[in-house]
């Protein structure tokens, strides 16, 4: 072993390369971890739109004149985004003299395929005015 020279790197070379390496490993967990937060913030978002919707839906068809289906589909159709895909909402007054909106939107998934759009109801009841 007299006549072996080990080769000596110097100590900030034995590393090199090494951050590289750690950042391509981490970046697939960084962006998994955005688009599921991503998602989580669409399902809360739809959920206050419905609220929204159905509210507006069941305020309109309380105060209308005429045609109180019309008015209450129509206020809650306005409040929601195309993209969420909202079915017709469901306007009736009931007996207790309280006018009722029903209103279901599908939450947008941000990577088609992997899960299907379920749907998310929101109803809102408001005193019919005379």
């Amino acid at each position: 072993m007299r006549g072996t020279r080990l080769l000596r790197i110097p100590r900030g070379e034995r590393d090199r390369g090494q951050t590289v390496i750690e950042f391509v490993g981490v970046v697939p967990l960084i962006l998994l971890l955005l688009v599921a937060l991503w998602q989580c913030a669409l399902v809360g978002y739809t959920f206050v739109l419905v609220g929204n919707a159905a509210d507006e839906g069941a305020r309109a068809g309380a105060a209308a004149e005429g045609d109180a289906v019309a008015a209450c589909r129509t206020a809650a159709l306005h409040e929601v985004p195309s993209s969420f895909h909202p079915d017709s909402p469901a306007c009736e007054p009931e007996g207790t003299g309280m006018y009722r909106a029903t209103v279901t939107l599908h939450i947008p998934i941000l990577i088609p395929g992997v899960l299907n759009g379920f749907p998310v109801d929101g109803t809102a009841a408001h005193v019919k005015e005379r």
